[in-house]
Parts: C-alpha cells; structure tokens; sequence
C-alpha cells in the first residue's frame, strides 16, 4: 500500500502531530500486509513557485509548465498513491496559501480539462484545524479541487482548538479527544481493501458527462485542441469510462511522468 501526504505547512504544530498520529495507526494497523510506503510533501518547501496563469498547462501540455519539475514529481505520487493525505492549518477560514498554489498548478487535472484516470479510484483524507473556526472551510477548499479530479471518496477529520494553538500547552482533556478523532478515522481507513478502487459517485459521473459534452463541442470546432485530443485518445469522448478501468493499473511510457 502506498500513501502520498501532501502538508500545507513546514511547521512541525497541531497539525502535523495529527497528522502523525493518523500514519502511525495506519502502520500498526493489521488490515493491510505490510507497512504502508509513505511518500511526504511539504509545502512551500516542494512546490516552492507560484502558478502565474500563463494557461502552458492548458494549451500546451503540463510539461510545459515553468514548474513541471516540481508539479510533475508530486502528480507522479498523487497517481501511484492507494490513499492521499492533505493536511493544513486555518489561515483566516482557508488552507495556506501554499496548499492553495500547489491545487492552482494541478487546474489541469480537473475534470473540466484533462483528468488522471487513476483519479475516478482514489480515496483521500483531509485534516485540517482552526483556533477558533474556518476548519471546516479549509477542508473544503481542498475538498473542490479533489473532487474535480474526479476522486469521490473524500473523508475529514477537523479540529476546533479554541483557547490554545501550541500542542504541549493543551490540556490532556482536547488532547485526548483530538487523539481519539484521528484514530477513529484512521481505523476505518486502514480496514479497507485498497486493491479495489473506490466507488464513483453520481455527482463525478455527472460532470464527467457535462464536460464529455463540452470536449465533443469544442472538438468539432478545433480537433487539435489540447483537452479534446487527450479526452479523444481516452475513448472517453465514446465508450469509454474512466471509472470503469482499474485505478491502480501501472502508468504507460507515455502517461509516467519522468
């Protein structure tokens, strides 16, 4: 089994003990043969530019991104990955900005544009906490660009830390309970059987089918056009389904990313 964690900070704080926590249940864990091959990011320090817009992913192909050296090795573990782990801190009711420009480079991916198959069969958690509120909304400004990739299994586990921001300064009390949040969700996660991939759910489906529509638009006005191309050699623009093929099938030369 292996599993990306893509952090939204460096700081070694509340965060990243429960982010912690979570990995060492799901390595103690008997559900899975073997430890798991963890694989970490951190960010700024791994994706360390920001996305400018220049629409080279878009109309030229991600390789030819200013970045690509970065995003393309982090999309390489995002794709052989069986589980991804996102994890950030508050920053004024959202994810860190760092987290924030590593999801704009992926704007290719979503489903709008040229989605990773493996994507339709990923299962993804995101933790996230807040000294006072805006947990919940970090989670979810993660949450839009995964669910875009096309991934339908998506779990949470966020925290309100109200009077304390530093862990060895909290009582046991919310230490505790904190602890016991991570592990829960840790423990239904290390029991699944990730040589399945997960289920897509209807609303993947349906945007799939608007944009499948769209791609079919826009290729008969530019058959060259990049999106349509790639959905095109995808059979996806026939019979064709992403979801329907096995997620943790091995990349082909042209689709492993070097």
């Amino acid at each position: 089994m292996k599993i990306t964690v893509i952090n939204g900070t460096e700081k070694h704080g509340v965060t990243y003990r429960l982010k912690e926590i979570f990995l060492e249940e799901m390595c103690s864990g008997s559900g899975n043969s073997g430890s798991p091959e963890i694989t970490e990011y951190y960010l700024p320090k791994d994706c360390p530019n920001f996305c400018t817009g220049c629409t080279a992913c878009f109309l030229k192909g991600e390789q030819n991104c200013k970045d690509a050296g970065y995003i393309q090795k982090i999309e390489k573990s995002l794709r052989e990955a069986d589980l991804l782990v996102f994890t950030s801190p508050s920053y004024v009711f959202h994810a860190t900005g760092a987290m924030k420009n590593m999801l704009d480079h992926f704007g290719y991916r979503w489903m709008s544009h040229r989605p990773a198959e493996e994507m339709f069969g990923k299962r993804a958690v995101i933790i996230t906490q807040a000294l006072g509120a805006g947990e919940k909304s970090s989670a979810k400004d993660i949450k839009v660009s995964l669910s875009w990739w096309g991934i339908s299994f998506i779990k949470f586990c966020h925290f309100k830390l109200m009077d304390e921001i530093l862990w060895d300064k909290m009582s046991e009390k919310k230490q505790g309970k904190m602890i016991r949040g991570v592990r829960k969700l840790a423990l239904r996660m290390e029991k699944i059987d990730y040589t399945k991939p997960a289920h897509t759910n209807i609303v993947a489906k349906l945007k799939f089918y608007v944009v499948r529509m769209l791609q079919k638009r826009l290729g008969k006005d530019n058959p060259e056009y990049t999106d349509f191309k790639y959905w095109k050699q995808n059979g996806w623009t026939e019979k064709q389904r992403p979801w329907k093929k096995n997620s943790n099938r091995t990349l082909t030369a042209e689709e492993n990313i070097k």
